[in-house]
Formats: structure tokens, C-alpha cells, sequence
């Protein structure tokens, strides 16, 4: 089955440190882009960060830019979001989402979400 699978959300208190993962199965790792998303009660979803398989070409959103780190585990189809000095107002759901690198297609497979909780 074609699947991502987010795992690593928690509480924390600001200042602290969380590593997310996405596990990707079902699906050919190299030919896509996986992305980190995030919402947040009563906003609407926003990108935070994405990282272009094959190549490694990563983007941060301004908001993370310096504090978020993506990567990837090629072998073990694995993308990991390293999160550092957090702030309450990177409390949401953080979701994974994939897309094929070469097409205009948007994100069409999604992971299920995992709760990132930063307390002040």
C-alpha cells in the first residue's frame, strides 16, 4: 500500500528539541518530494519544509528557517524533520505529504499526523 507514516510529536517546553519522522512505504522514494506540513486550531495548514529526494534540494518556510532542520534516509525511506528551540506558536498537527518531483502535481499522499505541543 502506498503510505506515509509520521511519528516523533510530543509535548515540550519552548526552547526544546523534537525530531519528527516520515516513513514512506509502497511507493518509489527517489522520483518524489516529501514535505512537512503543520496546522494549528483554527488556522489553516501551512508548508514548513520540504526536501527534493533525488537530489537533496531542501526549502524552509521563513517561520522555521534556522530552528528546522529536513533530511532523509534514502535507504530507509525515511524523512526526518529535526526541530530545535521551539516556540509555542510551532504548536499544531504536523503532517508529512509526498508528490512526484517532475510533475506540477500537488501532494497527494498524506501521512496522518502527529501532535507537536510546545508549552511556554
Amino acid at each position: 500500500d502506498v503510505q506515509l507514516q509520521a511519528s516523533g510529536g510530543g509535548l515540550v517546553q519552548a526552547g526544546g528539541s523534537l525530531r519528527l519522522s516520515c516513513a514512506a512505504s509502497g511507493f518509489t522514494f527517489d522520483d518524489y518530494t516529501i514535505g512537512w506540513f503543520r496546522q494549528a486550531p483554527g488556522k489553516e495548514r501551512e508548508g514548513v519544509s520540504c526536501i527534493k529526494i533525488s537530489d537533496g534540494t531542501t526549502y524552509y518556510a521563513n517561520s522555521v528557517k534556522g530552528r528546522f532542520t529536513i533530511s532523509s534516509d534514502n535507504a530507509k525511506k525515511t524523512v526526518y524533520l529535526q526541530m530545535n528551540n521551539l516556540e509555542p506558536i510551532d504548536t499544531a498537527v504536523y503532517y508529512c505529504a509526498a508528490r512526484v518531483s517532475a510533475s506540477t502535481r500537488a501532494y497527494h499522499i498524506w501521512g496522518q499526523g502527529t501532535q507537536v505541543t510546545v508549552s511556554s
